[in-house]
Order: structure tokens, then sequence, then C-alpha cells
């Protein structure tokens, strides 16, 4: 089943309108969850934040095209690799991530916005693994 593009973006348009500040939140709980993951990060919190919120953008923006997906993240999981980021860590993101669409979400927060945010979030995740396991070999 294709993913409804539509109703993640209007999703995200209003988390981000309710929480600007939507990746320091995200951080936050991946941190409190994954004390481990905070050490990988060599940049300020802030500027981490700004270069996720700009990368779940483009994601949102670019969600018809395979073929940027599939070379962007591609790309963003061989730099991932280098930081250090491992397989396993793709799902600590994903549960973070939704867990923080949820709290800001509140009431909005539905089972289908899960349900359509955790493919979302898979197959990123997948796309970014999957660049990075082609770049090991």
């Amino acid at each position: 089943m294709p993913l409804d593009v539509d109703l993640l973006r209007s999703s995200f348009e209003i988390v981000a309108e309710r929480q600007p500040d939507l990746a320091l939140e995200f951080y936050e709980n991946l941190f409190s969850r994954h004390p481990d993951a905070e050490s990988l990060f060599r940049r300020d919190r802030e500027s981490q934040a700004k270069m996720l919120t700009e990368a779940l953008v483009a994601v949102l923006d670019h969600l018809e095209d395979a073929p940027w997906l599939q070379s962007t993240l591609g790309q963003m999981g061989v730099d991932h690799l280098g930081y250090g980021v491992t397989e396993e860590m793709y799902g600590w993101v994903r549960e973070a991530m939704l867990v923080t669409l949820e709290e800001i979400a509140g009431a909005d927060w539905t089972s289908q916005l899960r349900d359509v945010w955790s493919e979302a979030l898979t197959a990123v995740s997948g796309l970014m693994v999957a660049g990075a396991r082609e770049a090991s070999h």
C-alpha cells in the first residue's frame, strides 16, 4: 500500500506549527530512552536539530520522488555509518520520533497517524540502512 503522502504532510504541518522545536523534543526523547546515543552527536543540539528539521522537510517534499529518496537517504546512511550509527539505532530513532509526534499532536494523534508515520519512518530507515550496507561491501 502506498504511503498516505497528504496525511504525512498535513500532520507534520500541524505538529511543526504547535512545536517549532520538534527536533529538540525528539532529541530529548531519544537521549532519555537511549543515553548511549548522545555520544554520537558531535554538534551542539540546536545545530543538530536544525539539520534534522531540514532533512524531514526535504524528505516530505520528495515523497513522490523515489530516485531522490533512494539516492539522498542512501548517502545519509553512508554518512551515518561513518558517525558510528548501527542498524539497531534506526529503531531507536523511529521510536523516539513516533513518541515525539504523538506528544505534540496530543488528542489529534490517531492510530492511523501512528501507522502512516511508522511506515514512512521504516521506509526512510530502510533506505538509509541499504545505503550503508552497500557502502560497507
